[in-house]
């Protein structure tokens, strides 16, 4: 802190002599003088310095910068370079992936200024005020972004945000192997997109533990993220849309291999360590796979998605990175809570005079579970307000207090854990007595806990808060606002159909909007499939099972030659279901086409009873023109036609 002053004192004599100068980042930005009192540091290795300058047009916000001295930054520029001619590609092909491209720019050797995002924190920051732990999640960003965009079509804007901009970066990140992906380098903005910064090691050159890499998922994608896709912790349809988006765009960057290894080849003698020869641009070839067809490519990186989130190696390196980041944190650092976007005081809302849990009410978005309503009167004549808090969210505010307060100010909090299998209803009421002896004994504590700030932001109305004293809420499915209306009761699937050279090309690519068992439980689903005529039924194919979703997703491919077909699949960790089938029929002639029906069935597996049939397609060949190959969603219902 100390040698940061001095040095601002040096720039403060450099704007008293010479009035005002351009920043390097771009000669656009103006500026007459820095700010003290908003400069700072921060906790990386090189300790980057955060600048802030008074803009000259006085109508302007001050302009502010990272400057960085210690790390090559033309590594960066390239990256960025790299990453923007991407964007360019995707935006050609009419494809907006939503990125967020900030300026960097190298002033001389191992030193440079970066482009500072307004309204973005860093992952581990929205993680950790989860606690600690944060990083072992799954609601942190999806509460953050909710905290950010109260309004239901704000966060849907900020979610359809988040998709674009997440499959975007995967794709980047893994096409130019950037490594050192931690929590801290990260970012996400308040709109829901998702960047990241600081890409001092790429083309595959990760840090080691040892003989262990510290990067070993192919790119960061965590179940955190998947959650803000899902809008829960099950698949969804717009899961399918996030798969789509990435492999489309990682198709996209593959037609354009040879620009990409051009342009790296022209900086092998630029002097970056980290691209000094052959190997480094093989790395990109072989991340590109130009040799492959655009299915094969889609299946592949439908398989690194799957690794990337069943990784638990990355949100172990961001834990440990928490764990790296707390002696850093300064002793003056207060505690906020996690779903309250400003911090309150009692000057600035009034002093509350009594509080009292009302009700609990049963809430099915963004989870199904029991919410709280909590009367809370200020001593302001008639000035009554109702605020609606979960069970985790008292026990947030309680943790939080602990952080501050000796165990001998604070009253007891209810236990979380329930013996036996009782019933939601009962907890729900057992825990609402107990939670009013808790803020009732909150209120009435020493003055020191009850008119803390922690305590006056908990209890200030939010913006969910206006309807907590009407009508019970309605559920509302997670994917309402990507999902297309469904033509049929059993859902719809999503096919690539193809005819090329006597050969019949069909891919099963999702399900989404399979229906419930009748038990109310989610579906084992799998995939049947004929080509009518079949009378001795030689081309029944099926997949393997689909554990427990009713939105599937596939893109895996198996070929089978001659006049039959191969499937294959099964089920993956962390929740995220996928099966197979590739149909490949060989020595089909167009005529022969013309006669020929696709029925496909979708079943659920019922162990020892009979399988349930949750809907069925079926498709006259000759309906489609298959000159070009047809790729789209078909209505599961009844027997009968399909439609696309």
């Amino acid at each position: 802190q100390g040698i940061l002053r001095e040095g601002l004192e040096d720039v403060k004599q450099f704007f008293k002599a010479n009035g005002s100068c351009r920043l390097p980042l771009s000669p656009s930005l103006l500026v007459k003088g820095i700010v003290p009192r908003d400069c700072s540091y921060f906790n990386s290795n090189a300790v980057p310095l955060k600048l802030s300058f008074q803009n000259v047009d006085p109508l302007g916000e001050n302009i502010r910068v990272i400057f960085k001295c210690g790390d090559d930054l033309r590594q960066d520029m390239l990256t960025l370079q790299m990453i923007r001619i991407m964007n360019k590609i995707w935006v050609q092909e009419g494809l907006d992936m939503r990125m967020v491209i900030f300026r960097c720019f190298s002033t001389g050797r191992g030193r440079g200024m970066v482009e500072m995002i307004p309204n973005a924190e860093t992952l581990r920051k929205i993680q950790v005020e989860h606690g600690v732990t944060g990083s072992f999640k799954d609601r942190p960003l999806a509460d953050w972004l909710q905290k950010h965009n109260p309004e239901e079509d704000e966060y849907e804007k900020a979610v359809e945000n988040f998709i674009y901009s997440c499959a975007g970066c995967c794709v980047a990140t893994y096409v130019l192997g950037i490594c050192d992906r931690h929590n801290d380098n990260i970012m996400l903005k308040t709109t829901g997109h998702m960047f990241h910064i600081d890409f001092g090691r790429f083309l595959g050159h990760a840090q080691m533990f040892g003989n262990i890499k510290r990067d070993r998922a192919p790119f960061v994608f965590t179940s955190d993220m998947a959650y803000v896709i899902n809008g829960g912790d099950k698949p969804s349809s717009r899961f399918h849309d996030f798969v789509d988006l990435c492999c489309q765009a990682y198709n996209l960057i593959r037609k354009h291999t040879h620009l990409f290894l051009n342009l790296l080849g022209l900086m092998l003698s630029c002097g970056i360590p980290e691209l000094s020869d052959l190997e480094d641009l093989k790395y990109v070839y072989d991340a590109l796979r130009p040799q492959d067809s655009d299915a094969d490519a889609t299946t592949y990186f439908t398989r690194l998605i799957e690794s990337s989130l069943g990784s638990v190696a990355t949100k172990l390196n961001f834990f440990i990175h928490n764990l790296a980041q707390m002696k850093f944190t300064g002793s003056d650092a207060r505690p906020t809570l996690s779903f309250a976007p400003r911090t309150h005081t009692i000057k600035t809302s009034g002093r509350i005079r009594d509080v009292f849990l009302c009700r609990h009410e049963r809430v099915f978005n963004p989870n199904k579970g029991y919410t709280y309503v909590v009367k809370v009167q200020r001593e302001s004549p008639g000035e009554v307000a109702f605020v609606q808090r979960t069970f985790e969210e008292f026990q947030e505010l309680h943790n939080k207090l602990r952080l501050l307060f000796p165990s001998s100010l604070l009253p007891s909090f209810p236990s979380r854990f329930v013996i036996g299998r009782s019933r939601g209803e009962a907890v729900a009421e057992r825990r609402k007595e107990e939670l009013n002896g808790y803020i009732w004994h909150l209120i009435h504590a020493a003055p020191e806990v009850a008119e803390c700030d922690l305590i006056y932001t908990f209890f200030h109305p939010l913006p969910r808060d206006e309807k907590a004293a009407g009508t019970n809420p309605t559920p509302k499915p997670a994917d309402a606002t990507w999902a297309r209306p469904l033509g049929k009761v059993g859902g719809e699937v999503k096919l690539s159909i193809s005819y090329k050279n006597n050969k019949l090309f069909i891919m099963v690519m999702h399900i989404r909007g399979l229906p419930l068992l009748q038990d109310g439980n989610d579906p084992d689903p799998y995939v049947k499939t004929y080509l009518l005529p079949d009378p001795q039924k030689t081309t029944k194919r099926k997949t393997k099972v689909a554990r427990k979703t009713c939105n599937p997703t596939y893109n895996e491919m198996v070929r089978g030659m001659g006049m039959g077909m191969e499937g294959s699949g099964g089920a993956t960790a962390e929740g995220l279901p996928h099966s197979a089938l590739q149909l490949v029929y060989d020595g089909i002639p167009r005529g022969d086409l013309q006669q020929r029906e696709l029925r496909l069935s979708v079943l659920s597996e019922e162990g020892f009873w009979e399988n349930i049939l949750l809907g069925e397609v079926g498709i006259r060949l000759r309906d489609l023109d298959l000159a070009q190959e047809k790729m789209g969603w078909f209505a599961l219902g009844s027997r009968g036609h399909g439609t696309l």
